[in-house]
C-alpha cells in the first residue's frame, strides 16, 4: 500500500529523505480521485520514467462555480488508494482545504488569455483555480515531471504556460485521452450517466470520427465540419445543449481551415452532466 500523506510539511520530508538515499528522479500525477483508466495511463507512464511516483488525491473547491458540481463529485479515498497500489505508486498525497488554502490564504494564480476562452467562457473562475492548485501541488511535491491527459486539453496546455511562465522546474508530460472500448473518453463524471444518456454521450466520438471522415475526403472549412458535427450531435436525444464546438491550431488559436494536428474541442450538456472532450486532426 503507498504511504498516505495529510500535511505538506511530512510528504516534504519524506520526499526529500527518498530523493537524498536514492539519486532518485520524481514523477507526479495530481487527481480529483475517482481514479480510472485514464489516470492508470498517467500512473503508468510516471512510473516507467521515475523511480518514485506521487499522486494526489484532492478535489479542488476553487475550480468549481456556483451551481456546479463540487458536493457531489465522487469521491472514495479507500478505494483510490487500493488502485494505486496495484499501480505501484510509492505515495499518495491527499490534503485538506485547509492545508491547500491556510486561512487568510490571499493568493491566486491567473493565467491570461488561455484562461478565458472556451472552458474559461463558460466557466468563469475555473482556470483561475485549476492555475492556483496546480502551483501549491508543484511546490509541496516538486517533481521532476507531472503528467496530465490530453483530454483536458486546455488544461494541459494553460499548465504548460504557466510553468514555463513562472519558471517552475518542472517537466510537464502529457498523456494521450484513454477511451473505453466504445469511444467514450475516461472520465469521472461518466459515473452520473444513465444508460440511455451514456449512448447520447457517443455521439461526440462519433461526431469525431465524421469530422474525420470529412476531413479525409478534403472538407476544410471549420464552420461546414462544426455545422456537420452539431446536427449530428444534437440528433441524439439526451444531449441538452452544446456549450462549444471549435477547431483550432495546437495552441488554441480558432482556425478557419483545418490541417493536421489541429484540435477539435467540444463540451455539451448530457442529461444533467457536462462532458469535455477532444481529438486530434490526423
Amino acid at each position: 500500500m503507498p504511504l498516505l500523506f495529510r500535511k505538506v510539511k511530512e510528504l516534504r520530508n519524506h520526499l526529500h529523505t527518498l530523493r537524498c538515499e536514492r539519486n532518485a528522479s520524481l514523477g507526479f500525477v495530481p487527481t480529483m480521485g475517482y481514479l480510472h483508466e485514464g489516470h492508470r495511463a498517467l500512473m503508468e507512464r510516471a512510473r516507467l520514467q521515475n523511480d518514485i511516483t506521487v499522486v494526489s488525491i484532492y478535489v479542488n473547491p476553487t475550480q468549481f462555480g456556483e451551481g456546479e458540481d463540487y458536493e457531489r463529485y465522487p469521491r472514495d479515498l479507500e478505494r483510490d488508494m487500493a488502485v494505486c497500489e496495484e499501480a505501484g505508486i510509492d505515495v499518495v498525497f491527499a490534503p485538506t482545504d485547509k492545508e491547500v488554502y491556510p486561512p487568510g490564504s490571499r493568493t491566486e494564480v491567473y493565467v491570461r488569455e488561455l484562461s478565458e476562452v472556451l472552458e474559461g467562457k463558460f466557466r468563469p473562475g475555473h482556470f483561475k483555480g485549476v492555475a492556483t492548485v496546480v502551483t501549491k501541488l508543484l511546490n509541496a511535491v516538486q517533481p521532476d515531471r507531472a503528467y496530465f491527459g490530453e483530454k483536458d486539453y486546455q488544461q494541459l496546455k494553460l499548465i504548460q504556460r504557466l510553468v514555463k511562465d513562472l519558471l517552475i522546474p518542472v517537466e510537464i508530460v502529457p498523456v494521450e485521452t484513454v477511451r473505453e472500448p466504445d469511444g467514450l473518453a475516461y472520465s469521472s463524471r461518466n459515473v452520473y450517466l444513465s444508460p440511455e444518456e451514456r449512448e447520447s454521450a457517443l455521439s461526440i466520438y462519433r461526431a469525431f470520427l465524421l469530422a474525420q471522415e470529412m476531413i479525409n475526403q478534403g472538407e476544410r472549412s471549420s464552420d461546414t465540419i462544426k455545422g456537420e458535427m452539431e446536427r449530428f450531435i444534437l440528433s441524439h436525444p439526451h444531449v441538452k445543449k452544446i456549450d462549444y464546438i471549435e477547431i483550432t491550431d495546437p495552441d488554441l488559436n480558432p482556425k478557419g481551415l483545418v490541417d493536421r494536428g489541429d484540435r477539435i474541442l467540444v463540451a455539451l450538456w448530457v442529461g444533467s452532466s457536462r462532458l469535455i472532450d477532444n481529438w486530434k486532426v490526423l
